[in-house]
């Protein structure tokens, strides 16, 4: 009889992928906004999330064929005929033996995915009426905030200008090169009728002469004048340099 070859190779492939893919989109509280005072006010919110996802899947090494062996399964021997010819007793004669090998394609294939998308969620009070008290609050507190902060400001330049004519008036002020001669730069003092304490030396009767001496005496108090001339004071103004 001749030889019969068969392959016998059964191949059971079984592959299997799960693949979760969630995006979670956290919420935040609302954006609080403070005013001083205990005053917070509460607006609306946008999230906005973007994002990539990506997976990619593939076998190493690489092989698009494979060698797949042919096996001698021939049964040839180990009976006889009537006629004392061999004949196969359902024995394999070779078992094992590898009569050649054949490509076979393995299918096998890179799988890659790729998702690209945004989430986006919008947060917003219910309560308008709330809001609106909210802000006209903070609005009044600011507000007050701005009054006193000009208030003190009016306070401070008051004194200011109080200190700088008291000073200018007693003739002390700041050296025109001083980093702070711009302290009282702006002051001005006018009108000043305050004359500072001075003396003058008058002469005595002990240096006169004794005919002025008699002359003098002999004078009538009406004519006083005659002593001199009164003094004069001239008001004393100050400017800046």
């Amino acid at each position: 009889m001749g030889g019969v070859s068969a392959t016998a190779s059964p191949i059971a492939n079984s592959s299997g992928s799960v693949t979760n893919q969630a995006i979670q989109v956290l919420q935040g509280p609302y954006i609080t906004n403070t005013y001083g005072g205990g005053i917070q006010c509460q607006g609306p919110t946008r999230n906005f999330t973007p994002y990539v996802t990506g997976s990619a899947s593939a076998s190493k090494p690489y092989q698009d064929y494979y060698n797949d062996p042919v096996y001698d399964i021939g049964d040839n021997f180990g009976a006889f005929d009537e006629n004392g010819n061999d004949i196969g007793d359902g024995i394999i004669d070779n078992p094992g033996d590898i009569l050649f090998h054949k490509k076979t394609r393995t299918g096998q294939k890179d799988n890659y995915s790729l998702g690209v998308g945004f989430s986006m969620t919008w947060s917003t009070p219910t309560d308008k009426k709330l809001q609106d008290l909210c802000k006209e609050a903070a609005a009044s507190n600011i507000a007050m905030m701005q009054q006193i902060t000009a208030n003190k400001r009016l306070d401070f330049e008051i004194a200011r200008l109080k200190n700088c004519g008291t000073l200018m008036q007693q003739g002390i002020s700041f050296h025109p090169r001083s980093p702070y001669y711009k302290v009282c730069a702006d002051v001005v003092v006018q009108n000043v009728t305050t004359v500072k304490q001075h003396r003058h030396s008058i002469s005595s009767s002990s240096d006169s002469s004794p005919q002025q001496t008699e002359a003098l005496q002999s004078l009538h108090s009406e004519d006083a004048a005659l002593l001199g001339a009164p003094l004069q004071t001239r008001p004393l103004v100050s400017y800046p340099e």
